[in-house]
């Protein structure tokens, strides 16, 4: 008889429902509702539950993100009774596709950013929705990826972010000595089935609270018109050099702006140019200020 044992997570609104055993092998799934769930029988029974948002299944847990309708300690030991009586039933988890082999093929290419000290290596599939930044081994409990890459001596910061990883080296080794090698280990590892982002294990980013929309309604209104100007216009063409730029605050009586940069952004030679020529003039022209100033708080 299988029993479910609950644990909590860095996210108060997902809660894992662990299994003794692994119940999938080498993948991991997401389910948004209940028509994506044709996958698995339980992931559609549990979206009949009214405050069910989101289910993951990886490894030997179920992880289910509610709505804020309830609050899980209300739910939980339901919740986790619902999907034992499922499984001692003989009811199907994950629906397996005899057709697709363990192990999936993915294309990774190096792209070179205007930050000499970072590369950002393409990958041939989508890895995440969020962009997380890791600044050292001590900080990858959610990306077993980012972890093992810390392994390697040169590594000195990893950001990941839908398609890609930008990985930025000390100054120890040459790219052209070490690109193939991190090429060829990204390939390896998620091909073989290596979780990139467990995105049960994010740690809240204070930084990108101030976008969420629960906290971007609470924004004066300055200050909401430059984060929708950096999603639109900003992020797309950082995100193709391997960086992200996040809002940090607006000082209305300094007319002053601050970000933070993230990824091959961070440390960039010419971050400062494109702060003062690009950013800087973009919201002077759309927010007819002459006398705003950007500035980067982690440059």
């Amino acid at each position: 008889m299988t029993k479910i044992t609950i644990k909590s997570t860095q996210n108060p609104a997902i809660l894992k429902f662990e299994f003794p055993d692994f119940i999938t092998q080498n993948e991991s799934f997401e389910f948004k509702n209940i028509d994506e769930a044709k996958a698995s029988p339980l992931a559609q029974q549990l979206f009949y539950l009214p405050f069910v948002k989101t289910v993951y299944i990886s490894g030997n847990f179920i992880a289910i993100e509610r709505y804020t309708i309830v609050e899980w300690e209300d739910v939980q030991d339901a919740v986790a009774e619902q999907i034992e009586e499922f499984v001692n039933n003989g009811g199907t988890i994950i629906t397996i596709d005899e057709n697709k082999t363990k192990k999936q093929p993915i294309t990774v290419y190096g792209e070179t950013t205007p930050n000499p000290a970072a590369l950002k290596f393409v990958v041939s599939r989508m890895l995440t929705k969020n962009a997380v930044e890791f600044k050292n081994i001590d900080a990858t409990a959610a990306s077993p990826l980012a972890k093992a890459l810390f392994n390697f001596s040169y590594v000195k910061e990893v950001f990941i972010d839908e398609n890609y990883i930008s990985v930025t080296k000390y100054e120890v080794n040459e790219w052209n000595e070490i690109t193939l090698e991190l090429r060829s280990f990204i390939k390896q590892f998620i091909e073989n089935g290596g979780t990139v982002l467990d995105e049960t294990l994010l740690v809240t980013d204070t930084k990108q609270e101030k976008q969420q929309i629960k906290n971007f309604d609470n924004l004066d209104t300055t200050s909401q018109q430059i984060i929708n100007i950096l999603e639109e216009y900003v992020k797309p063409a950082v995100a193709a050099d391997g960086g992200n730029i996040l809002f940090d605050s607006y000082d209305e009586k300094e007319k002053r702006v601050k970000v933070i940069l993230q990824g091959a952004c961070n440390g960039c030679p010419s971050s400062t140019f494109t702060l003062k020529s690009g950013i800087e003039n973009m919201l002077k022209d759309m927010l007819k200020d002459e006398d705003i100033k950007v500035e980067a708080v982690n440059a």
